[in-house]
């Protein structure tokens, strides 16, 4: 490439990938994965069965479960999530909080739903700002007991930003939460939802095409109830019915075949995370990790980070702004230099850089790369 940066060798991190979605994963478990003889089993048999059972029993564990909750699996991602959730859990008419892409996109899967009302839209950060209006702050907040709705979705952690939101219960209806990218970074109190979702390729170093739900008995209640009230008019494909879904879990399956790659990876991933200390753990090591890429942030005249409130501050994915400095540059360079997948969110359209600390990615890496990153501002 022109006037090409060499970063030296002893500056660069032993891992040099901090991709945002899919996320790196340990040699220990690729090397699980390798020495399996699982892939090629069907997903109807004992092993797989087991090992289902494992990671559910290793969910249950990690995120100390209420009583009555279940750890339900379905075929497809957080994307496949918002259509189940439109199919057979939203009653007549959802709320959402909107500040990123993430719950944006699930408020117009919504939206398109011949059998819902159009969604009541709170807005607040890029989403707020996009349609003219100013905002205080990056996270919108929904109020609950409002007439006529009967479930309340907003994101636990917007990926597209890495805008942070407070997982409380809003009154008045069912609790939909997104934690695609935080789920496994932080600690939290499940009691306070009654769907946290997510997917394997974030936090839990797995590979994509499954989503994970901890359903409480409402929501359990409440997809048997669309399921099975006569008249209701509502036709409901197998793939996207929750009940369905529950019905699988509860047996350690799958309504259709899904990856073993991934059953393997996540459920190793659940292991090591438990071994480690659990939830507490992991979130001192994004915590760790985010700390040192907002300090540099903050140490430079030329960068800042993008969400500037700390409360509202992701601890797994950092996007920075750079000021007088072209990112598609500084991402070029390190890329040639082999430090990867720092790009922006795409929809976004800033002229920032994204990294993600997961619980994979140690401090070290995270120190190296902002060594790298000086090294290459200072010198284009």
């Amino acid at each position: 490439m022109e006037n090409f940066v060499s970063i030296p060798e002893n500056l660069k991190p032993k891992n040099k990938k901090f991709g945002a979605g899919p996320s790196s994963i340990r040699k220990t478990a690729l090397a699980k994965v390798a020495a399996s003889d699982l892939p090629g089993t069907s997903h109807r048999q004992a092993p797989v069965k087991n090992l289902v059972g494992s990671l559910r029993d290793g969910l249950k564990e990690l995120f100390t479960l209420p009583d009555g909750y279940e750890v339900v699996l379905g075929n497809g991602g957080a994307t496949t999530f918002w259509a189940v959730a439109a199919s057979s859990l939203i009653r007549e008419r959802s709320a959402h909080a909107v500040f990123g892409s993430f719950g944006e996109k699930f408020a117009e899967t919504v939206s398109g739903a011949p059998h819902l009302k159009e969604p009541y839209l709170e807005l607040g950060g890029v989403s707020a700002r996009a349609q003219g209006r100013e905002t205080s702050s990056e996270i919108a907040f929904l109020r609950g007991d409002q007439e006529g709705i009967d479930a309340y979705c907003y994101p636990a952690h917007e990926t597209s930003t890495g805008a942070l939101s407070p997982v409380k219960r809003i009154e008045g209806g069912l609790n939909l939460v997104d934690a695609t990218s935080i789920a496994g970074g932080i600690t939290v109190d499940i009691s306070q939802t009654d769907v946290y979702y997510f997917s394997g390729q974030k936090c839990f170093a797995a590979e994509g095409g499954l989503w994970v739900a901890l359903a409480s008995p409402a929501a359990q209640e409440r997809a048997n109830e669309i399921k099975t009230t006569p008249g209701a008019g509502r036709w409901i494909p197998p793939i996207l019915d929750f009940s369905v879904a529950l019905k699988n879990s509860v047996k350690n399956q799958t309504l259709n075949t899904p990856a073993i790659a991934t059953l393997l990876l996540w459920e190793d991933q659940v292991q090591w995370m438990l071994a480690e200390g659990g939830l507490p753990a992991m979130e001192k090591r994004t915590r760790a990790s985010s700390a040192v890429l907002y300090d540099w942030a903050h140490s430079r005249a030329d960068v800042s980070p993008y969400i500037s409130a700390p409360k509202e501050q992701s601890p797994v994915v950092v996007t920075i702004d750079f000021h007088d400095i072209d990112a598609d540059q500084v991402i070029a360079q390190l890329r040639a230099n082999g430090i990867v997948d720092i790009d922006p969110y795409r929809a976004l359209g800033r002229n920032q850089i994204r990294v993600a600390c997961f619980p994979n990615v140690e401090v070290a890496d995270t120190q190296a790369l902002t060594a790298c990153l000086d090294y290459v501002i200072d010198r284009l």
